[in-house]
């Protein structure tokens, strides 16, 4: 560390040290003049991250440290390069005017701000949440809580392993805290996805966290928010509140109530099928996810509450077609939905500025936006008064005009007030008289010293006279020796030069005093006005959270109705009872890719628990039998978001648990072949079934030797069938035909196959789904098209036609053993001189272009060769 010449740490460098052990897993900026500087290793870490000038810093003879550092008003460009980059960053600031001190400047964290906790729009993506989540893993079930410190949501969840699992991927938080003691635990649950810190153990105390809730919400308990017997829940939260606490936030009224995760409430999704269905994030680049189609939202609160909607469908169905009837209504009445839309887009993102407000970060261009956003929700709250749907009228009754306030900003903040507060031209004229005479003289100071000039000239008759100012008298009248005797008395003489002399009266010196310190007085009084309207804003924090999610909610609603009038999705009804069963499905993604007039190959899909309870779906890859078990899988979500579907007709009985098994990509990083992660991902379902279930299962076992597959396969369908107490609704998709089998076994299972034509050596591929099994597999013909080399084609269909020729025989391994050697090997001895000639003529044959005709003839050339 930095020394001074007798060797001690330099008064700086003390400071330095002192502060930065108080937070040693935060990278420091250490403010020092008009920069910030970060020293040691950080200072290191910073230059790589922000591709700045790393320097070192010398004192006396001792030592030197490194150093790298940015000027402070670059702040908002550095910080969120720095956040992203995985950082916490603690903001150290001068509390104190370096002028009016001698000696060291006392600095100290102001904020701490870390992946999880932040206000600034550069870290920040408008269409997510921020969550910062907290885990506290009990012995048998565990407590998860979520908090984005930009809008002021807060809730908790408790749960099995599975239930955390979810919940975490679904909500993706962008950091992750702990208790120290259960470190091991979480590195295995949440693996290097995520970015982590752990607290004391301490913290992670029922006792402790209890009290913490309590007297942050200001309650007896926490009956009110649903969560007084979520005890491992409650104390994943209260850790939360103490993290707020460590790292200086402490304006947090803006959390002003937490609710319950209720695991009852929505449709259970595993990580899995989260992934698989690709609902939030796509599985492989250039994918897109189903947010993408149905995100149509004009506001961040929208976009927030869709992604919400899609990893949290309903269960209920008074809820569903609560939603489905506003659907319907904007359907219906389709000009209404741009009635809307108009002012809806001027509302910004009213949850994240209020709570900019709330934590005095707000600017005055900031104020003025929840301005306008008040404005447009005035319109808005009109438009849906005068609806005959209920649930809009009842919304209407949730926006709060909020006209004080309104008023109060219209009245007293100019509309083109600048972002910094320091430089003036924030308050309007007519707010304060004072203020508007310091502001008059700020602004035309020097034309009031012109009037008191010409005035002066008028009345001496000193044509020469001038008006001046220097640092030693101030502003001063300047008088040539020609004119001196017409001086006034009352005029005070300053100074002598060779050809004039220069005088002061108590008027300049009065105006002298309010010009220098107008401006000063005007941003000082601005400032002073902003904030005690920043305060007043604040005030009203409860109704424009409130504002904020009946927007939200209204723009997800409205972008569902655009969707399904620009796409021709029809409602689904959804009921209480088992049936499941889709008319002219499409996949709502795949549809919007196909190249211009080619038409997505819709299909019918019927699943109930007593006459077709398992659909197993043959035929070759690229059929489309994935595809076919998404978009069975999507619009049951689609359906119990509210949403409309891509279907001529659907009848969802609720589902509430939906299981996918797609396709597993390799996940040999890990150690994990594609088999294990298949049958990690299989167990999980098979334990965790109900009977609304809904399971998609596309080619079990085929991350293993066909026999082996093919069993695991036939052994998974049976149980599903014959599952003692659940009788989950399931397609099995795959290219096993020997499940065909199954059918006659099991009067719950039906075959159905995609279809596909065979026009002379080509396969189309028909895309539609038929009755009955596929008769064999398409793959030599899938391999012919995708360019395989012609003699491995040829010989791969050799070798099948030999297997399938002596299927009968018991001994596989013989079967195998006799299938005919590929005679097409070089031979290291001479060719017999018949064979020659036979493999001359066949070499001059083009396979791809001879006619049947022409090939028997050849083949009786050939022959005769032979003989």
């Amino acid at each position: 560390m930095s020394k001074s010449k007798d060797g001690k740490e330099t008064p700086l460098m003390k400071q330095y040290n002192a502060i930065k052990a108080k937070h040693p897993g935060a990278l420091l900026l250490f403010r020092v003049g008009d920069f910030y500087e970060t020293f040691g290793e950080d200072a290191v870490k910073a230059s790589k991250v922000l591709d700045i000038v790393l320097t070192k810093r010398a004192n006396g003879s001792a030592s030197h440290i490194e150093l790298a550092g940015f000027p402070h008003h670059s702040l908002d460009n550095y910080l969120p390069k720095l956040v992203r980059a995985g950082n916490r960053v603690a903001i150290c600031d001068q509390l104190e005017d370096p002028k009016s001190v001698k000696g060291i400047v006392k600095r100290g964290v102001t904020e701490l701000v870390t992946p999880g906790l932040s206000f600034n729009d550069q870290v920040l993506d408008t269409k997510k949440n921020n969550y910062l989540a907290s885990i506290h893993f009990g012995k048998d079930k565990h407590g998860v809580a979520f908090l984005d410190l930009s809008t002021g949501e807060f809730m908790c969840a408790e749960g099995n392993g599975a239930y955390l699992e979810k919940l975490v991927q679904s909500f993706a938080p962008a950091e992750i805290i702990y208790s120290k003691a259960a470190r091991k635990t979480a590195e295995d649950v949440l693996k290097n996805d995520f970015i982590t810190f752990h607290c004391e153990d301490w913290v992670y105390q029922y006792d402790f966290t209890y009290e913490k809730l309590k007297t942050h919400f200001g309650t007896a308990n926490l009956k009110g928010f649903g969560i007084e017997e979520l005890q491992v829940g409650i104390v994943a939260a209260g850790a939360i509140l103490y993290y707020l606490e460590e790292t200086e936030h402490k304006e947090i009224q803006h959390i002003s109530a937490i609710s319950r995760i209720a695991e009852e409430k929505y449709v259970w999704l595993d990580k899995f099928t989260i992934r698989n269905l690709e609902l939030v994030f796509p599985q492989h680049e250039g994918g897109i996810p189903l947010i993408n189609i149905l995100d149509q939202t004009v506001t961040p609160m929208g976009s927030r509450m869709m992604k919400k909607w899609m990893v949290l469908p309903l269960k209920e169905k008074a809820l569903i077609e609560e939603r489905q009837n506003v659907v319907d209504f904007f359907y219906q009445n389709s000009t209404l939905i741009e009635d809307i839309l108009d002012p809806l887009k001027h509302i910004g993102d009213l949850e994240r500025l209020i709570s900019k407000v709330v934590v005095g970060r707000a600017n005055p261009r900031e104020i003025n936006q929840i301005k306008r956003a008040l404005k447009s929700t005035l319109p808005i709250k009109e438009l849906l008064k005068n609806q005959k749907n209920p649930t809009l009228k009842r919304l209407a009754d949730q926006l709060h005009p909020c006209e004080y306030l309104l008023e109060k900003i219209d009245a007293e903040l100019r509309e083109d007030a600048p972002m910094l507060t320091h430089q003036g031209g924030i308050i309007k004229d007519g707010v304060d008289a004072e203020l508007d005479e310091y502001r008059g003289l700020a602004n035309s100071g020097k034309d009031f010293l012109v009037q008191i000039q010409q005035r002066e000239v008028q009345r001496t008759g000193i044509t020469s006279l001038k008006i001046a100012y220097n640092k030693v008298f101030g502003y001063y009248l300047e008088v040539t020796h020609a004119h001196k005797d017409k001086v006034p008395q009352e005029w005070i003489r300053k100074q002598t030069l060779v050809n004039a002399e220069r005088y002061i009266t108590a008027e300049l010196k009065e105006y002298e005093d309010k010009i220098l310190n107008a401006e000063e007085k005007m941003v000082a009084m601005e400032q002073r006005f902003f904030l005690a309207l920043v305060q007043e804003t604040a005030q009203f924090v409860t109704e424009i959270q409130q504002n904020a999610r009946v927007l939200g909610t209204l723009d997800v609603l409205l972008s569902f109705a655009q969707v399904a009038l620009a796409n021709g999705y029809s409602r689904p009804k959804v009921s209480e009872t088992e049936t499941l069963e889709i008319k002219d499905g499409r996949h709502p993604v795949i549809e919007k890719q196909l190249p211009p007039g080619e038409n997505y190959v819709p299909n019918d899909i019927y699943l109930d628990h007593d006459s077709q309870q398992i659909m197993i779906i043959t035929g070759p890859n690229m059929a489309g039998k994935s595809a076919l078990l998404r978009q069975t899988a999507l619009t049951v979500l689609m359906a119990q978001m509210g949403s409309f579907v891509p279907a001529s007709f659907a009848r969802i009985g609720i589902i509430d648990k939906v299981f996918t098994r797609v396709g597993a990509s390799d996940n040999l990083s890990k150690g994990e072949s594609t088999f294990m992660v298949e049958m990690t991902e299989t167990a999980s379902i098979l334990n965790n079934l109900s009977d609304r279930s809904l399971v998609l299962m596309d080619e079990i076992g085929r991350g293993t030797s066909t026999y082996d597959g093919i069993s695991i396969a036939w052994s998974i369908v049976e149980y599903l069938h014959n599952h003692p107490t659940f009788r989950a609704k399931t397609l099995f998709a795959t290219h096993y035909h020997e499940l065909n089998q199954l059918a006659t076994d099991f009067p719950k299972i039906k075959n159905f196959n995609v279809s596909v034509k065979e026009v002379g050596n080509k396969v189309i591929f028909m895309r539609k789904l038929k009755p009955g099994g596929s008769e064999h597999s398409f793959g030599i013909h899938v391999a012919q098209m995708a360019g395989m080399p012609n003699p491995i084609v040829l010989r791969a269909a050799e070798i099948m036609s030999h297997l399938e020729k002596d299927k009968a025989v018991a001994d596989q391994k013989e079967n195998v053993k006799s299938i005919p050697k590929n005679n097409y090997q070089l031979s290291m001895f001479e060719m017999d001189p018949k064979l020659q000639e036979a493999k001359e003529l066949i070499d001059e044959v083009d396979i791809n272009a001879i006619s049947p005709i022409e090939a028997l003839l050849k083949l009786h050339e050939i022959k005769k060769k032979m003989d």
